[in-house]
């Protein structure tokens, strides 16, 4: 399913961005404009701030909506400042700081050493597409077959063979419900994920899963193996040295980056939000990793007050954003060399993703491309709306709404029609060449 997926991604992908890329050697660093987003001074369209208001009636206790123009302005807002549970919306945070610090082209790896000492290992980075398929490779090249199945050609001592795991401990954060871990939404994050750790449900055991495949893939050919599942902290610590003398003997690479962001926005896929975080912070330690991703953030000029940051992909309730961060986000990556990669991974009104079932039929169908969010009591849209005058930035938050989806259609629609506010200056800011 994930394949197909990725499959679907990578074949769209190009056509999606609004304007070309450019190809880069390496991650460039966001491009820092004079200024940051204007959040001071209050709403400066009295037109759209009455229609947030009116479209949540008595509920505005429970939304946090914030609505920036194409220079940063902020438009309208009600409770922007409110952290709230984000839910999925944390994924749009962990891709554009993957996409920041990794570029568009990174692909995750999944690889079979051979040290110095003459030991194998095989070693991974969280692969969500890893198969099964190419997980026998691996022990046929560990066989030393190369994909043979002549018999004849199995060594007959048995393989050693190391896998490199991280410890049980590290598999869920902490703070995620143990109801959701059992489902395959809430599957277990491990360097060596086949098929991403779920089938129909959660694989609550990946590693004893991972050793049957090999040891009955190499039983089939007739050889024999030693297989240790070894502590990556542990292994890291142990191997500092030896690693740069290691011989890789096959390889098998993730989908490119832009794809990865895809499947994480576009279809949410938590355990590639999950991953993509670890891999940028360099850390698979999510406390740690969450840290980095928080100091990334307030390298962007995103309003801190009150954020709190638990995982990569918005299933722990711990985490807290603010409308306007989001929509501060969703603005300053808009300015990123790699903005096109970045809105090419979100969900499109009407036509794909978690947003293809909404706005069919509407003047948002094909013109709003934003990250959705669902837990229990909690719901939540932010992304990048085209209208008659630019593009608008629009985060919208509930924590415990009645009918938020009807809510959110009525905000997004009102930002269409309350096109040009009042208080716009042309002579404030040079508009882009637009007409």
């Amino acid at each position: 399913m994930i394949r197909s997926a990725l499959f679907s991604l990578l074949v769209l992908a190009p056509q999606l961005p609004l304007r070309a890329a450019p190809p880069l050697l390496a991650p460039p660093p966001v491009v820092q404009r004079q200024g940051q987003a204007l959040l001071t001074g209050g709403a400066l369209c009295p037109a759209l701030q009455s229609a947030l208001e009116t479209a949540v009636g008595p509920e505005q206790r429970v939304w946090s909506v914030s609505v920036l123009d194409q220079r940063g302005q902020l438009l309208a807002d009600l409770n922007g400042g409110v952290p709230r549970v984000p839910a999925s919306n944390q994924k749009l945070v962990s891709t554009a700081f993957a996409l920041d610090r990794l570029g568009p082209d990174f692909r995750l790896k999944t690889q079979l050493l051979r040290h110095a000492d003459g030991t194998l290992e095989i070693v991974g980075e969280g692969d969500p597409d890893l198969s099964i398929a190419e997980i026998q490779k691996f022990a046929m090249v560990a066989l030393g077959q190369g994909g043979s199945r002549t018999p004849a050609s199995v060594s007959a001592a048995p393989v050693q063979l190391m896998v490199r795991e991280e410890p049980r401990q590290r598999w869920w954060p902490a703070d995620w419900e143990p109801a959701d871990r059992s489902y395959a939404y809430g599957a277990p994050i491990t360097r060596l994920a086949l098929t991403s750790n779920a089938l129909h449900m959660a694989v609550m055991d990946p590693a004893a899963r991972l050793e049957r495949i090999l040891n009955s893939t190499i039983l089939q050919q007739g050889g024999q193996i030693h297989l240790q599942m070894v502590d990556q902290q542990a292994r890291e610590a142990a191997t500092a040295r030896s690693d740069e003398a290691s011989v890789v003997l096959h390889s098998e690479d993730s989908a490119p980056m832009h794809a990865l962001l895809s499947l994480a926005n576009t279809e949410s896929h938590n355990f590639t939000a999950e991953v993509l975080m670890r891999e940028a912070a360099d850390a698979w330690d999510v406390n740690r990793a969450a840290l980095a991703t928080t100091r990334w953030m307030q390298t962007q000029g995103l309003p801190m007050s009150g954020l709190r940051v638990r995982d990569g992909s918005g299933l722990s309730r711990g985490n807290r954003l603010t409308s306007r961060s989001l929509s501060v986000l969703l603005w300053r990556m808009a300015q990123h060399p790699l903005a096109a990669y970045y809105q090419a991974s979100m969900a499109i009104a009407g036509q794909r993703g978690t947003l293809r079932n909404f706005y069919r039929g509407t003047s948002l169908q094909g013109r709003f491309w934003g990250k959705t969010g669902t837990l229990t009591g909690v719901r939540s849209i932010s992304g990048i709306l085209e209208t008659a005058d630019g593009p608008r930035y629009v985060s919208m938050i509930s924590n415990g709404a009645y009918a938020p989806n009807s809510v959110m259609g009525q905000i997004l629609l009102a930002n269409q029609r309350v096109s040009r506010c009042p208080a716009w200056n042309a002579d404030v800011m040079p508009r882009d060449g637009r007409d």
